[in-house]
């Protein structure tokens, strides 16, 4: 399968979303990637979807993070639902127009309503999931259970620690992390939504302790090496209407 990595010396541009209808912010998020087979992941995918390789092979993420200040368009955000953590497990692909973007193989959530609604109203696969994250320091500390809908007891935990001196990153980098479309399966029919941030400003990290199974809950074989890691504060983030 041929390499559709971007190789243009920086981050790709983000667009601009003129009329958004959520917005949020991802904080305290550290990027874990590992490689696979790319025909493996392309198995995965829906047949209007071709995955975006690297250096020959597909990569899939595990983000943890912590989403901040959600709310919908004009609206305000409200204290107990507008913050939790989320874990989310994607790789990289490209559509037949050529758009590249994320396709989530699952999504954990720390606030049932939020799995509900990403599931009824965005046909994503989240998950309701018991979650935190704890910072001290450098040393960040996630920890996920699945409990609904299954399988129950799918886990991440994970210990890392970010370096305190930012990074521009490298071309790696910008590939697993600069990415500016989600797509979507509703009824039937692929969907796109396009989302606008800033450049994420990068941290090295360090893997402290890995101990998970939604990769495996994911339908993906356990993987062999550490994952490559990088890490960020975090940026504000305006999510666009769904299109087909």
């Amino acid at each position: 399968m041929d390499d559709t990595s971007e190789r243009d010396g920086g981050p790709r541009p983000t667009p601009r979303v003129a009329r958004p209808v959520m917005h949020h912010r991802w904080s305290d998020i550290t990027f874990l990637h590992w490689r696979y087979p790319a025909a493996l992941i392309q198995s995965m995918l829906p047949d209007s979807l071709t995955v975006e390789t690297f250096d020959g092979t597909a990569w899939i993420g595990m983000t943890p993070f912590v989403m901040e200040d959600v709310r919908a368009a004009g609206l305000p955000a409200l204290p107990w639902l507008s913050r939790f953590p989320e874990t989310n497990l994607r790789t990289y692909v490209r559509d037949d127009r050529g758009r590249s973007g994320i396709w989530f193989l699952s999504l954990d959530a720390g606030r049932l309503p939020a799995a509900l609604g990403g599931r009824a109203g965005y046909g994503l696969p989240y998950f309701w999931s018991d979650m935190s994250v704890r910072i001290a320091g450098a040393l960040t500390q996630y920890r996920c259970r699945r409990t609904w809908p299954g399988p129950s007891g799918a886990r991440c935990d994970v210990d890392v620690e970010r370096d305190t001196a930012s990074w521009d990153g490298d071309e790696l980098a910008w590939f697993l992390t600069a990415r500016f479309r989600l797509f979507t399966k509703m009824a039937n029919r692929l969907a796109s939504a396009e989302i606008e941030h800033e450049p994420w400003p990068l941290h090295r990290a360090a893997l402290i302790r890995l101990d998970q199974s939604l990769l495996q809950a994911g339908g993906l074989p356990a993987p062999d090496d550490d994952p490559i890691l990088h890490a960020s504060p975090g940026v504000p983030v305006r999510v666009g209407m769904w299109s087909w």
